[in-house]
């Protein structure tokens, strides 16, 4: 889809949820379940307009004419921006315009929801109901003049779930109105981490009151703001199916298989008065496991199944080191010859087990028995109004598994995540570290001017400590079926109060999800032991590039990162013209003053790391050297990390790799899906099986993340001058063991007498026995006043390029460096709109900021979706290369 004006987010994904129920198994009918989304024609008001109850505004009858369309799942924020009725607060300071819970009251925000829609009443002894997985935060719930829920449902986190079979219009036509109120304490947005910090004291977001990297959300995200379905089922309805598999033993991607373990279990209700008998049973690859079930009138009953023995199984692997295999689970309950209700389930056969590593003195993470290297990203939330798509989702896992990590931390400040991220995690390959809510900043961890509540009192929240316990229940029960989840942590920075940490240690998760690691807290010494002090994660900021190598911090660090501005088109997005600000910085002082568009968007200063490649001529000058740094310093941070593998660290995860909304700063790629250098800076350092170079001992060194021994490479060191003159410094033989780093030979004196008066390029790769490159590293190093002086006298390089499509959604770009002058430095592609030069967002780069050396050719693929535009072409530029654009060869 292509970007075209700042204020279009709206449009950048609409949701495009489609539920298709699938019918696979042994029996199949007309009366199978089916399950459907009201998510389209809601209108919606302010409680302020009407003087009405909810029994009266549910009836069919009643005016809806003067209320607006609202949006669903959506927050009442999401709607007044739909409506145009507020600015866009993503864009410059127009999050100030908006009237924020705090000053106006709750009442202000506090809004009828209502929907009219058909569904005929169920015939004999069929059932329907009503769900609602997620409202912010407490809501009263009315259909056809009749309330649904006893007493006032409370706690964001909390699903609901209404028969709703006696309800139903005889006329089929029904109406549903929900009155939603915000949280009960909306916190006082001072600036603070979480403003005053009150905003913990409910079971909700907590950085919806502001954070260093956020403004604050101004309702608070109040509003039925996850999905709300209506379920068609017979007497009996399956619920919280429980799926775990067990691996034994040490496994491999390639091979036969040993057998796996499947068990299976969910909770059966009869929702009638009579007794129903009938069978539990689930298909699995080809194979029926059944259980016979009586269930008594009005009750429920949980149902175990035996445990099934897979043969040969297609086990599911992190990214990186082997395939994602998902098997389709098909369970049902059949009674009468006829399904009554039935839940279908991707399996991911893969067992995870933790360890204490005594060398690194942290926690290990094996799956399938063998010990993964965690490379991490840590992740806040999609959007910060809660706009989720499948369609997002999928793009910002995607991109993480671009990056070549493997896991992604979901910090304890937002939420539990949705199915649908899971969905996308299990897809592409990247473990989960699920916080739970709660964060130092609010909890009371250290003390804080900013706090309303001294550190005792903020220890204790939330209010309701019943509402949390029962909350979590609920979402461990949501989640816990994805291969991909792979950790629980009890808080960021903290674990909760005693009573409720007991529960979920002792109670909860050994109930409901015991195969799972569960840990105190995100930096807990049951995961990394600190033997430095601080908090244990960091640092944090802009660092030497060495510091990544040689500064040891803690051996499993939950929060470690750098930078991230991204490139001139992300800032224009949502940085106005008369804002564009160059940030000047003083060495002298260490301090940069920057322009309030960019401190209202939490830009972090470069200090003097941009002057290194001269000093910034504009904006647009200063971002394009910034991603020099940015890839320079996402590429060391994850080669420093797995240097030391298994010998100072078991894993990191870097603060952070994406944003909710338009910052400036700890992003991978901008709120609009448009990917900066950091991200290819990772997606080098980060490479299974990569060859680096220590610049602080001049070590060449090969990290092999894969379960395979690499043999017969031949390891290549040369380097090029600013001209492209070509020196070959070794080349030798090498091999590498499985899950390790190897260092081969120091290189430090050869380079410092090359690069001592301009700097030098230092190409490291890995040939296979064809020469064909395997891991290809091109670093540009300073001159030995730490200065990229050559780089900015630098001749222009002569690169050739070409574009043709493989396919619809996929072009691949051949660059050429033609002839023997200078490199191709740090090119950047877009693909975009042949006539307005807007970028294609999202688009997906199988490498990008590519240098491509004298008589070498490059390949790129990009793929897209098909459907985002029929007119598009190819820009490429970069350090020394012009800026142009080339068309793409049909097929």
């Amino acid at each position: 889809m292509t970007t075209t004006r700042p204020a279009g987010r709206s449009a950048l994904f609409k949701f495009s949820l489609v539920l298709s129920i699938l019918t696979s198994g042994v029996y199949q009918n007309a009366e199978a379940q089916t399950s459907y989304e009201l998510n389209s024609g809601w209108k919606c008001t302010s409680m302020n307009s009407v003087k009405d109850n909810g029994a009266t505004i549910s009836q069919s009858n009643y005016d809806l004419a003067a209320w607006n369309p609202a949006v669903v799942p959506g927050t009442v924020l999401t709607t007044q921006l739909a409506n145009k009725q507020v600015p866009d607060p993503f864009y410059g300071m127009n999050n100030e315009k908006i009237p924020d819970i705090y000053k106006v009251g709750r009442d202000y925000y506090t809004y009828w929801f209502a929907k009219d829609f058909k569904e005929a009443a169920p015939a004999g002894s069929n059932q329907t109901y009503l769900n609602f997985r997620g409202v912010n935060y407490s809501c009263d719930v009315f259909l056809n003049g009749h309330k649904l829920n006893s007493k006032l449902h409370k706690g964001m986190f909390l699903r609901q779930s209404y028969n709703i079979t006696k309800w139903l219009s005889k006329s089929g036509s029904n109406r549903l109105a929900v009155i939603v109120y915000p949280p009960d304490v909306v916190g006082n947005p001072n600036g603070g981490q979480g403003g005053d910090g009150t905003i913990a004291r409910g079971v909700g977001i907590q950085y919806t009151a502001g954070w260093d990297w956020i403004q604050p959300i101004r309702d608070r995200n109040t509003g039925i703001w996850d999905k709300v379905t209506i379920e068609h089922t017979g007497a009996v309805v399956i619920k919280d199916p429980h799926v775990v598999t067990l691996v034994p033993g040490v496994r491999l991607p390639e091979g036969a298989q040993q057998p796996a373990i499947v068990q299976v279990s969910a909770e059966l209700e009869n929702a009638t008065g009579a007794a129903v008998s009938g069978t539990l049973q689930y298909n699995l690859d080809g194979k029926l496991v059944s259980q016979p079930v009586t269930l008594k009138a009005n009750s429920k009953q949980e149902v175990k199944l035996a445990d099934y023995s897979l043969k040969n199984p297609k086990l599911w692997w992190p990214n990186g080191y082997g395939p994602q295999n998902l098997y389709k689970l098909n369970l049902q309950f059949v009674a009468g010859g006829k399904i009554s209700d039935q839940k279908n389930i991707e399996v991911g056969v893969r067992q995870i087990t933790t360890e204490w590593n005594s060398k690194t003195e942290s926690r290990q993470v094996n799956v399938n028995g063998q010990k993964v290297f965690i490379k991490g990203g840590n992740w806040i939330i999609s959007d910060q109004m809660l706009r989720f798509s499948d369609a997002r989702y999928d793009a910002e896992v995607r991109f993480h598994r671009d990056m070549n990590l493997n896991l992604i931390r979901v910090w304890g400040g937002a939420l539990i995540e949705r199915p649908e991220f899971y969905e996308a995690c299990d897809k592409y390959g990247m473990l989960v570290f699920q916080d739970m809510w709660g964060s130092g900043d609010c909890n009371g961890r250290w003390t804080d001017p900013m706090k309303l509540d001294d550190q005792w009192t903020r220890r204790k929240y939330p209010d309701d400590h019943d509402l949390y316990l029962k909350s979590v229940a609920d979402q461990v029960k949501l989640v816990r079926n994805y291969p991909s989840l792979a950790i629980w942590c009890g808080g960021n920075e903290i674990t909760p109060p005693e009573d409720i940490f007991a529960a979920l240690r002792d109670t909860i998760m050994p109930k409901l999800d015991n195969t799972r690691w569960f840990i105190p807290y995100s930096n807990s010494e049951e995961m990394s032991r600190n033997v430095q002090g601080g908090n244990g994660d960091g640092p944090y900021g802009v660092q030497s590039l060495t510091t990544f190598w040689d500064h040891r911090t803690y051996p499993f660090n939950s929060e470690v990162g750098s930078v991230g501005v991204s490139d001139y088109e992300s800032l224009k997005r949502f940085i106005p013209a008369e804002n564009m600000v160059l940030p000047q910085y003083d060495a002298s002082t260490g301090k940069t003053t920057t322009d309030p568009v960019w401190d209202y968007h939490k830009y972090i200063g470069y200090d003097g790391f941009i002057d290194k490649y001269g000093k910034a001529k504009n904006v647009e000058d200063f971002a394009t050297k910034a991603q020099l740094v940015n890839y320079d310093q996402y590429r060391a941070l994850m080669e420093g990390f797995s240097s030391h593998m298994w010998d100072w660290y078991t894993g990191t995860i870097i603060w952070k790799t994406q944003n909710p909304w338009t910052a400036m700063r700890g992003q991978m790629y901008d709120y609009y899906l448009d990917p900066n250098a950091c991200l290819y800076g990772l997606h080098s350092g980060s490479e299974p099986l990569h060859i680096m170079y220590n610049q602080t001992d001049g070590m060449v060194m090969v990290a092999n993340n894969t379960f395979k021994t690499h043999s017969n490479m031949l390891l290549v060191a040369k380097t090029y001058d600013m001209d492209g003159k070509e020196k070959v410094l070794t080349q030798v033989f090498a091999d590498v063991t499985p899950t390790t780093t190897k260092r081969y030979l120091s290189l430090k004196h050869e380079i410092e007498k090359e690069a001592k008066d301009k700097g030098v390029f230092l190409c490291l790769q890995l040939l296979k026995s064809d020469k064909e490159v395997i891991s290809e590293n091109i670093y540009w190093l300073p001159d030995a006043k730490g200065d990229f002086s050559g780089l900015q006298k630098m001749p222009a390089g002569n690169l050739g390029a070409t574009a043709k499509y493989l396919k619809n959604g996929k072009v691949e770009v051949t660059l050429t460096n033609e002839g023997n002058g200078a490199l191709a430095f740090f090119n950047r592609l877009s693909l975009v709109n042949a006539e307005s030069k807007q970028r294609i967002l999202p688009a997906f780069y199988s490498d990008n900021y590519i240098t491509v050396l004298p008589g070498q050719t490059k390949k790129v693929v990009i793929d897209h979706n098909p459907g985002a535009d029929k007119n598009l072409a190819v820009t490429i530029g970069g350090w020394n290369v012009a800026e142009r654009t080339i068309s793409i060869d049909k097929q």
